[in-house]
């Protein structure tokens, strides 16, 4: 079988969460970052942020919210609809963030014919997408049981290392459920715990339209189902989001020139989530924090997130043949040279012209770079309350918390140091004080603004770059 037909999701993987099991050690991480959540009820000021929460994500699903997106609110909708399908094997769904010249050439070439069949633009491009995807997915679907009941599939306890995540932090399972008066097993809601938004709103707007095939569809159909029944799928964090940040900055690394513009389509791909009623604003701050803490780390060749072998239950041909491929990367660093030589090549001879010159012919939704700073700053806290007031009005210094993080600048852009890097996303961060935001190294992703920071960082790389050019 051609690697470049690798899949690294299957029917089950898109249609329903997948099985969990014992926690890793990036896991464990993982749950550490987004245990703040599990504490909220304790205090004032995390109470206020569980109401706001609520309140949030129903003015953005009931179009009272007035956000500023890229597409007329019905279209939006319609958009959502067809983000609702997961295009983890080949990215092609967030792909139109290349913009209308580049995102066609990679979506002609990279599609799902169904559920299960797709093709990939190369074996590189589908192993880096495949591996990351592995990472981030492991780390966010852990805590989706955990923080709904403590176990790891719903009915088997968490180990002890696990558990004592919760115990030291003085938090409970179950925060939405009980916040919001659906408490797990409850009538309407989740029979494990933390209820999702069309299980807890109070007014829910459904609504018709097409899905990713172009077949008839509802939104209801991707929560109580069909094509999707997340009735009994805990909501935190959101894996949709997950996957939408972490193959969004992938493509953003591999094609800097598009690098904004791919941050936007993330953006606009996790609120699509709250706009279709299946997740909280917290649930896709939560799937963000999580997608860019395990690509930085995997960036920076962390052991503990790169030189395993990383397979799913089943991995699908173009002919649908089931197989047991497995990819191992041992030098993140290098997989994405490897793929961005592929891709680059890919698109340049498919457009005719040099990738910037490409890049920059687009007539599609992300042309507006004023349009898309909009969108992703109504997307950087949601505007909800500080819950830590001890980060509320500091700058954390990147460089001593995450390190690794600069990796997500430096990937993209390698005229910038490390440091350099690290110093942009200290300038650029967002809002701190947010629920996520309080103290630890997983806190700083959570204030991350990439947007920004991308901006800032090619003006650097551009202008160091001149600087070293010999003079005529």
């Amino acid at each position: 079988m051609s690697k470049s037909l690798r899949s690294w999701a299957t029917a089950v993987c898109i249609l329903a969460p997948l099985p969990a099991i014992a926690q890793s050690a990036t896991n464990l991480t993982a749950l550490r970052g987004l245990a703040p959540v599990s504490a909220l009820a304790t205090s004032r000021e995390g109470r206020a942020a569980l109401d706001a929460n609520l309140k949030v994500t129903g003015d953005i699903q009931s179009g009272t919210a007035k956000q500023p997106l890229l597409l007329p609110l019905d279209e939006q909708r319609q958009l959502a609809l067809r983000d609702a399908f997961i295009t983890d094997g080949n990215a092609t769904e967030l792909a139109d963030g290349l913009g209308s010249t580049l995102g066609e050439l990679y979506q002609a070439k990279a599609r799902y014919a169904d559920y299960k069949t797709f093709t990939n633009i190369a074996p590189s491009v589908a192993d880096l997408l495949g591996y990351t995807n592995n990472v981030a997915k492991s780390d966010s679907n852990s805590g989706k049981f955990f923080f709904a009941n403590g176990t790891t599939n719903g009915k088997v306890p968490v180990s002890e290392a696990a558990a004592a995540i919760l115990t030291e932090r003085g938090g409970v399972a179950d925060v939405f459920g009980q916040a919001y008066g659906r408490l797990a097993g409850s009538q309407g809601a989740d029979a494990y715990g933390n209820a999702r938004p069309f299980q807890t709103l109070p007014l829910l707007l459904a609504y018709r339209g097409v899905d990713y095939f172009g077949r008839g569809s509802h939104s209801l159909d991707w929560l109580h189902g069909p094509n999707q029944n997340l009735t009994d799928s805990p909501s935190y964090p959101s894996g949709h989001t997950t996957y939408g940040y972490t193959e969004a900055v992938v493509l953003a690394i591999l094609v800097p020139e598009r690098y904004q513009q791919m941050i936007a389509r993330a953006a606009e791909y996790g609120n699509n989530r709250i706009v279709v009623g299946a997740h909280y604003a917290m649930d896709v701050l939560g799937g963000r924090a999580v997608a860019l803490h395990a690509v930085a780390h995997l960036l920076a060749n962390d052991p503990a997130y790169v030189g395993q072998v990383r397979k799913n239950p089943a991995v699908i041909s173009e002919m649908s043949r089931s197989t047991n491929e497995a990819v191992a990367v041992a030098d993140y660093q290098e997989a994405v040279r490897a793929a961005r030589a592929d891709l680059t090549a890919f698109l340049r001879d498919g457009c005719g012209a040099t990738i910037a010159a490409c890049a920059a012919a687009d007539t599609g939704r992300f042309r507006d770079a004023a349009a898309n700073e909009a969108l992703y700053n109504a997307t950087q806290t949601y505007d909800l309350p500080v819950v830590h007031p001890s980060t509320a009005n500091t700058v954390e210094d990147v460089s001593r918390l995450a390190p690794e993080a600069g990796y997500l600048l430096t990937a993209a852009f390698p005229a910038l140091s490390l440091e350099e890097a690290n110093a942009i996303l200290t300038e650029t961060q967002g809002p701190g004080g947010g629920f996520l935001n309080d103290g630890s190294a997983f806190g700083v992703y959570s204030r991350l603004n990439l947007y920004a920071a991308a901006g800032r960082a090619a003006a650097v790389a551009s202008r160091k770059q001149t600087q070293l050019q010999p003079r005529r």
